[in-house]
């Protein structure tokens, strides 16, 4: 079953609780990703949506968290370390 998501999750510098409970759908989503799975199959697989259906919605929301996937990698897994230590 697809978790509760946001069409769009945040986006500004700092960890929000939205990433620390969506960790696992980000690491999918990236696995995913460079398997080659198309945007179509993840909106369906790890969203539940339907891209024939809602296709503006469906790439929408599979590019605004692979995106915020991405940023997790870059920055946000820091954020997680520092609290680690703490």
């Amino acid at each position: 079953m697809p978790p509760d998501f946001q069409d769009t999750p945040p986006d500004g510098e700092e960890l929000t609780d939205y990433d620390r409970s969506h960790m696992k759908l980000y690491l999918r989503l990236l696995d995913a990703t460079n398997d080659g799975a198309d945007w179509e199959e993840i909106a369906n697989v790890l969203f539940g949506l339907d891209a024939s259906k809602e296709p503006e919605r469906a790439r929408h929301v599979v590019d605004s968290h692979l995106a915020r996937a991405r940023w997790m990698t870059e920055h946000g897994y820091r954020q997680l370390l520092r609290e680690g230590r703490n």
